[in-house]
């Protein structure tokens, strides 16, 4: 009777174990309520609306410098010098030019001594006409001859001042303050210019450089009409480059081209930037982001939050009785390169989904957690 009884105690103590252990995986796995979800409303302001163009900057000025003579060519300032107006940058052996001058001043020197002799010769020869002196073709011929030495006068002149000019050619300077490219001949290199230019190097005007955009015709009429109401500055544009700069950049419009290409349909905008740190180099390529519009009392949202799908943009909401609500809407701009301006499809208390947008669906409870 007593085994019976201790068998029947353990059987029921087995049973009672085993009942508590599902009564606990059942709290183990019972639901916890409603998931969480990060919610936000949508900011309302103003905002500048921007776009950013790419292009390219080019050094307000860019002059080939050229060798016009020939001769053993001398370099007075290696490759990537800043050199100043006026500095002597290059020079070529000058001693056949210098000769040229000499022989063209002699000549000069002789055709005006020449000149003053039939000069005198001419006044002589009309005073002995009076007296039937001389005979009138005596007369025309030294006033021929004058006139003649007058004509050589001008040749001797022109060909001191060609001779000149080549002499000049051997001495090259540079035209403004600026950058010297690399090198395109070492010194002594033989150069032969006068039979045609030969290019030593280019010289960069890069305190300033330009920055040139297109903007469609579109966007360009837009802008101007915000410029004109008052709304929008242009003053201070920001300039961004593929790879950070120690600097920032920003600058303003010098010029807007009077005409809208007729392949393209764009407007060619430039901007002038000062680059007082030597940083910014002609050719470069970047990226102006221009203002273009001023919107109002705009609803802004993540971008991040908004989905797409077959019929288009999204945001899931969640309305008064924290369900989620597939919500449709019309989106505007990107602004500030995370939000986007929505213009329909909720309003300023719409509470929209920030996080973990792929657990949730359409129609189900949660509980909002805003932030």
């Amino acid at each position: 009777m007593m085994k019976r009884f201790l068998a029947y105690s353990l059987s029921l103590g087995a049973i009672l174990l085993l009942a508590g252990c599902k009564d606990k995986k059942k709290e183990k796995t019972a639901p916890e309520g409603p998931a969480k979800v990060a919610v936000a409303l949508p900011e309302v302001r103003t905002v500048t609306l921007t776009q950013s163009f790419p292009g390219n900057l080019q050094a307000i000025s860019e002059v080939d410098i050229m060798a016009r003579v020939d001769g053993v060519l001398r370099v007075h300032v290696p490759s990537g010098s800043k050199v100043r107006k006026g500095e002597l940058i290059y020079s070529i052996d000058d001693t056949k030019y210098r000769d040229a001058v000499r022989q063209a001043e002699a000549s000069l020197a002789t055709a005006q001594s020449n000149y003053e002799y039939y000069k005198k010769q001419y006044a002589a020869m009309q005073k002995a006409m009076q007296a039937d002196a001389v005979s009138e073709m005596e007369v025309l011929e030294s006033r021929n001859n004058l006139e003649q030495s007058q004509a050589s006068i001008e040749n001797a002149r022109a060909a001191l001042d060609e001779a000149r000019t080549m002499l000049g050619y051997c001495r090259i300077t540079a035209p403004f303050d600026g950058t010297i490219a690399l090198q395109t001949y070492d010194a002594g290199s033989y150069i032969s210019g006068e039979a045609a230019p030969v290019k030593l190097n280019t010289i960069y005007n890069d305190a300033t450089v330009y920055a040139y955009i297109s903007v469609p015709q579109s966007r360009y009429t837009q802008m101007k009409q915000s410029q004109l109401s008052g709304e929008l500055k242009l003053d201070s544009v920001k300039i961004n480059f593929s790879q950070p700069m120690a600097h920032e950049y920003y600058s303003r419009i010098n010029y807007s081209a009077p005409d809208v290409s007729t392949s393209t349909g764009t407007v060619t905008l430039r901007f002038d930037i000062a680059n007082p740190y030597g940083e910014l180099k002609s050719g470069m390529y970047m990226n102006v982001v221009l203002p273009y519009a001023v919107a109002r009392d705009a609803m802004i949202v993540r971008d991040a939050s908004i989905g797409t799908d077959q019929l288009g943009k999204y945001l899931y909401l969640v309305n008064d009785s924290n369900k989620v609500v597939y919500t449709p809407v019309q989106v505007g701009e990107i602004y500030d390169d995370t939000l986007r301006i929505i213009t329909g499809g909720i309003t300023p208390k719409s509470r929209y989904v920030t996080e973990a947008m792929l657990k949730v669906r359409n129609g189900e409870e949660v509980s909002p957690q805003q932030k």
